[in-house]
């Protein structure tokens, strides 16, 4: 039998708020929110904070979900906050990696001396002839997509051989297939004027304190997390970790509450609103009574892009001296492979290294239900293939997998998406951001971003100044993700 409580308020008479999901917009949210006079709640399912932006250790050595940076692009009171809260343990770092163009190693981020000295001298002048070209050249017709968006901004040689197999492996559909909010999101320089504009940044007397630069701190991009859920905590946030939501309860057009379970107990956590960071699909899903029909449907139509991560635990102090691979080619079905020790500079344990490979694939394709040795074996072999062959003894791998790693902008997405995101809009007492609640292929520093702005949008009396909500969801529109 069920039994039901209600969770107590230790916070009477002042605007009471549970936060869905402890990821990094759902901390950023408690930490701003903490700063007023509100009593937070945050519920996690998970036995830790940070979601895919949380850190753990393989062998003694700190490991991310990924390759992750803290960029210096960030809003500057998101910097702010990050770098009191972590102090000398954020370390300033200079980007050091590589990426595969035309059979051959270029430095990435693109430095001009590089490009010039490194590109295969017919990959060079075909980028030239497609700048010199670009006025003359056709432009697509037909509905835009992210494939014509590139082809006519950056030309055939880029698009073809970096940024169409790379979204082909990365999303598991062809270019023409994206949506164009794929290109305004994700690529920030559209032609190839921009992108050697970004190259002369990077000149020495040129570039500025932190151009080619990235914060990362000593102890894992997690570290973040966990120092703002502590800074929440002191100011007074409530975090409920192991909680699983059964129910988002509401009575007509306004959410009341949210239900969640432990063994046999359902516990009502009654509040006036819920900041929501979870999937907006999930969020769907949970509404009690269900949502219209066509909400359902609209929900059940957006899909998210899965990632394996395969940690390649390896008997040497170091692999090479970068920080990250990237490997564009289709031949090669990882996307990325980060050294984390490389990241925060680490030099110990003395004789291990991991190497981390993105293995972008879904629940139910053939990579997902390989086991660790098996991945293992596959990613020396993709290694070998790419010049880098593992010489050293391999003590083991490690895998974690990410069900919902990238929100997939097929052509039909942005309607189902206005579906759902209006009738929760409608809401009274919800309110749905961060990464996974708008469906934004973002960074973390865009997600504190959002929770900041979900803060500012609470009025005294706990409701939400939608005219500036709307606002801050127009400047959401602005942001452009950082590789």
């Amino acid at each position: 039998m069920t039994e039901t409580t209600t969770a107590t308020d230790e916070g009477e008479g002042r605007p009471r708020i549970t936060v869905l999901g402890a990821g990094p917009a759902g901390i950023a949210a408690a930490y701003a929110l903490t700063k007023g006079d509100v009593a937070v709640e945050v519920l996690e399912r998970a036995p830790v904070a940070g979601g895919n932006s949380t850190s753990f250790k393989i062998d003694d050595i700190w490991c991310d979900y990924g390759s992750h940076r803290f960029h210096p692009v960030a809003d500057p009171s998101v910097i702010a906050d990050v770098k009191r809260l972590l102090g000398d343990d954020l370390l300033l770092q200079p980007r050091h990696g590589r990426i595969r163009l035309g059979g051959r190693w270029i430095h990435f981020p693109l430095k001009l001396q590089d490009a010039l000295l490194k590109l295969p001298p017919a990959f060079a002048a075909s980028l030239i002839g497609d700048m010199v070209l670009k006025k003359f050249r056709k432009k697509s017709t037909g509905p835009r997509s992210f494939s014509s968006v590139l082809y006519d901004g950056l030309g055939p040689t880029i698009s073809e051989n970096f940024y169409f197999p790379y979204v082909r492996k990365l999303w598991g559909l062809d270019p023409d297939k994206l949506a164009v909010t794929l290109a305004e999101r994700r690529v920030s320089g559209s032609s190839i004027g921009k992108i050697l504009g970004k190259m002369l940044k990077m000149v020495p007397g040129l570039r500025g304190e932190t151009t080619g630069r990235f914060y990362y701190p000593r102890q894992g991009f997690g570290q973040i997390s966990r120092a703002m859920v502590a800074a929440a905590e002191k100011q007074g946030a409530a975090f409920r970790f192991g909680a699983d939501i059964v129910r988002i309860e509401r009575s007509k057009d306004r959410v009341t509450g949210v239900v969640t379970r432990n063994g046999d107990t359902e516990e009502f956590h009654q509040a006036d609103q819920v900041f929501s960071t979870i999937p907006l699909t999930a969020a769907v899903r949970l509404m009690d009574p269900a949502p219209p029909p066509e909400v359902v449907m609209a929900a059940d139509a957006i899909r998210f892009r899965g990632m394996i991560l395969v940690y390649l635990i390896l008997e040497t102090d170091q692999f090479t001296e970068y920080d990250a691979h990237y490997f564009p080619e289709l031949s090669i079905p990882i996307s990325r492979m980060s050294e984390p020790k490389n990241y925060n500079s680490a030099t110990e344990p003395k004789g291990r290294t991991i190497l981390c490979a993105e293995l972008p694939c879904d629940p139910g394709e053939k990579w997902w239900g390989m086991s660790d040795e098996e991945l293992g074996r596959h990613y020396c072999d993709w290694l070998g293939q790419l010049g880098l062959p593992v010489k050293v003894p391999v003590i083991r791998t490690e895998t974690r997998r990410i069900a919902h790693a990238y929100p997939v902008y097929d052509l039909d997405y942005q309607r189902h998406f206005e579906t759902v995101d209006n009738w929760l809009s409608s809401l009274g007492g919800f309110l749905s951001f961060g990464r996974q609640g708008l469906f934004a292929h973002d960074n973390t520093h865009h997600a504190f971003a959002m929770a900041y702005a979900a803060s500012e949008s609470l009025t005294p009396e706990g409701g939400i100044d939608r005219a500036r909500w709307a606002e801050h969801r127009h400047e959401f529109e602005s942001h452009r993700v950082e590789d």
